[in-house]
């Protein structure tokens, strides 16, 4: 009986390709080409934020250089209790570990910061390249770190692993890597991930298998938030599920609190826009819209909103009320429709335009929102 428990514990504990959500077909692809030995030497990830480029990179990652591979559903699969597993895990979350690199930038010495570019690195042999702030791109010194490490044989792994997680490159950076890929060596693989694959060089992608992850259905996106955010009702899930566009990342980590925060805001702006008399609610709000970077966040998020409230009215007013994505107030939303017409609602979008402008001068907030209502008053 404890024989059969420990088994089942360590059943539980392996997290393998299986984890991945969506994408079935491509993700078997890549699979049988790892069972064959004909994996490439470069891949280009393509498929929209949130799709799961990175989480897939990582699990070929520890695929191909597994210390305990298994097999799942007649393919390999890689453990995900070894050490080079483990240690590829510990890449995962992106964003926090990205943010320490800057941070240990930050306290170095000016000179040595100029010359130190972001990498996240886990594993020594599987290197991850963001783009580099702040521009935001991959900067030659990044790719010349590539190249000064690839030929070398892999101590720990199997294959040296490099994962650019941004397609954006400095001329001089993809000439560089263009270099790598025309003679890369056996033991190495190297994924690009994009949301757009045209923003590589031809050349680049000519010298790569290009995988696209496709957006998954409003109704997969709701069966994953079932499972994994059970505390949500059924008609938050179903809006989460149209706000993340078939990206189930996005969906996953959406923050449905302060989404629904920022669109009581919106939604009380485009009420006193639309003819209240009475503003003295939207000043209240707008009031709120302080300096500083949490301010700046605020409004971020407000515009974000304001944009798909906009883009709901579109299409209320072009008949097509299945595209409406803030599907828990389309009572609300069609009250709105009936007031604000096409030419109202670019109008309105050329003023949030304005708004955002008006963030990169640092103009008052709280002023730039209460011009933005009401210039759109009707009349």
């Amino acid at each position: 009986m404890a024989k059969g428990c420990r088994q089942i514990v360590i059943w539980a504990l392996h997290m393998g390709f299986s984890d991945f959500h969506g994408n079935e077909g491509v993700v078997r692809r890549l699979r049988e080409m790892l069972a064959r030995d004909r994996f490439p030497q470069a891949v280009i990830l393509a498929g929209p934020a949130g799709a799961g480029k990175y989480t897939l990179a990582l699990m070929l990652a520890k695929a191909i250089n597994c210390l305990a591979p298994i097999l799942s559903g007649g393919l390999p699969d890689f453990c995900g209790q070894c050490s080079n597993c483990i240690r590829i895990a510990q890449a995962e979350d992106l964003e926090s570990r990205s943010a320490e690199a800057l941070e240990a930038r930050e306290d170095m010495r000016e000179t040595d910061r100029k010359e130190t570019r972001l990498f996240v690195q886990t594993h020594p042999d599987v290197l991850i390249i963001p783009p580099d702030p702040p521009q935001m791109m991959i900067k030659v010194d990044q790719v010349r770190r590539v190249i000064e490490t690839i030929y070398y044989r892999p101590g720990d792994a199997k294959e040296r692993v490099y994962i650019f997680t941004g397609s954006r490159f400095m001329k001089e950076a993809a000439n560089s890597l263009l270099k790598v890929l025309e003679e890369p060596p056996d033991f190495a693989t190297i994924f690009l991930l994009t949301e757009n694959p045209g923003e590589l060089l031809p050349t680049l992608r000519s010298r790569s298998m290009t995988v696209s992850l496709a957006a998954l259905s409003t109704e997969e996106i709701e069966a994953y938030l079932a499972i994994h955010r059970p505390v949500w009702k059924a008609e938050q899930r179903a809006l989460v599920a149209r706000l993340s566009e078939g990206a189930v990342g996005r969906a996953r980590n959406f923050d449905l609190t302060a989404y629904t925060a920022a669109r009581s805001h919106a939604l009380a702006i485009l009420h006193s826009a639309l003819g209240a008399a009475d503003h003295s609610e939207l000043f209240k709000i707008t009031e709120t819209y302080r300096a500083g970077a949490e301010g700046r966040n605020k409004l971020e998020a407000l515009l974000r909103t304001f944009y798909s409230l906009l883009e709901d009215l579109v299409f209320l007013n072009s008949s097509t009320p299945e595209l409406v994505r803030n599907t828990d107030i389309a009572g609300e939303l069609k009250k709105l429709a009936d007031s604000a017409d096409f030419a109202w609602i670019t109008l309105a979008a050329d003023r949030l335009a304005e708004v955002e402008r008006g963030m990169r001068r640092n103009l008052l907030r709280s002023l730039s929102l209460d011009s933005f209502a009401t210039a759109l008053e009707p009349g």
